[in-house]
């Protein structure tokens, strides 16, 4: 059985599994589910269409599915929902938004560290086992891959692709698609430093799998000509590790819009 504050206030339809706790003042919308052992702190606001999974911890003045920030939207508008996996855990003041298409919704994966004030735009994809430092700010329609790690205030522009084990420093202000295993920093834009040694050994990856990423790494950013003319020599040798081509992946397909964002490409 759930335990409920009785002070929340929780629309009829709401589904509450086994063991959800909903703390005090918490406010849950219509067409809500809410998957066994989740917990709500104080104060946090659950829009409509919203399917949060197993195990997850939400701190107190969360707001996970109210109304998308795009201009022409109102209370009487129709957009999507949210799905958020297992296991996650959502610091305060976080805010999650649904997606801004009736019918599509933004994903939350399992295992995700989302800490204080960070805001996640509608129609994002997050993987699993992410980690996401304080204020990180993601726009509308970005897509991170599991694994990664966005340091304090880590900002990033609509449309971005950020690949597996990615490390970005703090500040750093993120316009273009980011290949897996590598570190990034810098402002618009940002520049990548290296190999993210660190989330290689997060990833259980090898020795001889995170040699072939060092070599890729210098053989794309270290042994001059472009980054792009780089990635189709590589292309053209085939038979990569799956590592290596979902990094030659990324720089090709970012390159397909002018301005190095793929999905981009893909928009309505």
């Amino acid at each position: 059985m759930a335990e409920v504050h009785p002070s929340a206030v929780i629309h009829e339809d709401v589904k509450l599994s086994e063991g959800v706790v909903i703390g005090p003042n918490c406010v849950i919308d219509s067409g809500v589910s809410i998957e066994v052992g989740t917990v709500l702190d104080a104060n946090v606001v659950i829009g409509k269409n919203v399917e949060l999974g197993k195990g997850n911890h939400l701190f107190a003045n969360c707001a996970i599915g109210c109304l998308p920030q795009v201009l022409g939207l109102n209370s009487d508008s129709k957009f999507g929902g949210i799905i958020i996996g297992d296991n996650n855990v959502i610091r305060e003041q976080v805010t999650i938004h649904p997606s801004m298409y009736p019918g599509e919704f933004t994903k939350v994966g399992n295992d995700n560290l989302i800490m204080i004030g960070v805001h996640i735009g509608h129609d994002c994809i997050l993987e699993d086992k992410i980690v996401m430092s304080n204020y990180v700010q993601m726009s509308g329609h970005c897509k991170i891959g599991t694994g990664v790690w966005l340091s304090g205030m880590v900002l990033l522009h609509q449309f971005v692709t950020i690949g597996d084990w990615v490390y970005a420093a703090g500040l750093a202000g993120i316009n273009h698609d980011i290949p897996s295993f590598l570190m990034v920093s810098d402002h618009y834009p940002a520049r990548v430093r290296g190999v993210n040694k660190r989330g290689l050994a997060r990833a259980g990856l090898t020795e001889q799998q995170q040699k072939k990423i060092y070599e890729t790494y210098k053989r794309l950013y270290r042994r001059g000509g472009t980054l792009l003319d780089n990635a189709k020599a590589l292309a053209g040798e085939g038979d990569l590790d799956e590592n290596i081509q979902t990094m030659v992946d990324v720089i090709l397909k970012s390159s397909e819009h002018r301005y190095g964002r793929y999905l981009e490409t893909l928009r309505h």
